[in-house]
């Protein structure tokens, strides 16, 4: 039976993700954690996510801006390192406001995750707006903003999410806007797994590859179906499923489920 759920969550995930740029995380790790430790079940999902991301680069990296992956990706990277460890160090004091269970789901509500993702919801009924929508970052802020989301993604754990909230308005073409954000993730991917070593040791490689290369073919037939209709889906879709994704993850970030 778990073959079948993380098999089939990991295709779909990896397929709507594929435009969005960031997502299979976030819906992935619940599906290993019906079956494995939360620890071991992050772990396994870096180790997935991260293999997915590679495939994917092989399938985009012709369309990189390399304009934008330098401005926007080099300060990302070590602001998220960086927002990690202040993470880290403000564990204890990340203040708990609330503390409820929903559907047999045990939620917390801290004030960290609660401002991220209010601002996140913001950013994902803007969208709505046409006037909102036609608005671009200009190339000089992109420093800026790779700094930003580099640094609250790595405080709330939810790069992805708040690097395409920039990078979708940067004017890039969809295929460069695609084949850019894959490029950071896998930047951002490498250093996550350094931290997730301790964890990566634990898991018997041996006893668990079946489910591991399971969820990363999956991943890989979802991510060569999300390229072949590429060509068929406008950027205005892709900002459409980019909304829809932020705004659910925004909602579940403020309600304290994840």
């Amino acid at each position: 039976m778990e073959y079948f759920i993380i098999g089939a969550v990991s295709l779909f995930t990896s397929l709507l993700t594929f435009f969005s740029g960031f997502g299979v995380g976030t819906i992935l790790t619940p599906a290993f954690v019906l079956f494995f430790p939360i620890d071991i079940a992050i772990a396994m999902t870096a180790i997935v996510h991260f293999l997915n991301n590679l495939f994917k680069f092989g399938l985009t990296y012709k369309d990189i801006d390399k304009a934008v992956l330098i401005r926007f990706g080099l300060p990302a990277i070590p602001l998220a390192i960086l927002g990690a460890w202040l993470l880290i160090a403000l564990s204890e004091k990340n203040l708990l406001l609330s503390q409820f269970t929903f559907a047999n789901i045990n939620c917390e509500i801290h004030l960290i995750q609660l401002i991220v993702g209010v601002l996140m919801l913001f950013f994902a009924i803007a969208e709505l707006f046409p006037s909102f929508k036609k608005d671009s970052i200009k190339q000089q802020h992109l420093i800026l903003g790779g700094a930003i989301s580099g640094f609250f993604g790595g405080l709330t754990g939810h790069q992805g999410a708040l690097r395409t909230m920039f990078l979708i308005k940067s004017g890039l073409s969809k295929e460069a806007f695609i084949a850019t954000g894959i490029t950071i993730a896998c930047l951002v991917d490498i250093s996550r797994l350094t931290v997730y070593f301790g964890k990566i040791q634990k898991i018997n490689i041996q006893d668990n590859l079946g489910i591991i290369l399971t969820a990363t073919l999956f991943a890989f037939i979802g991510a060569y179906f999300g390229k072949m209709l590429l060509k068929k889906i406008t950027i205005n879709t892709i900002q459409y499923i980019v909304s829809a994704l932020i705004g659910i993850i925004s909602i579940l970030l403020i309600f304290g489920i994840i």
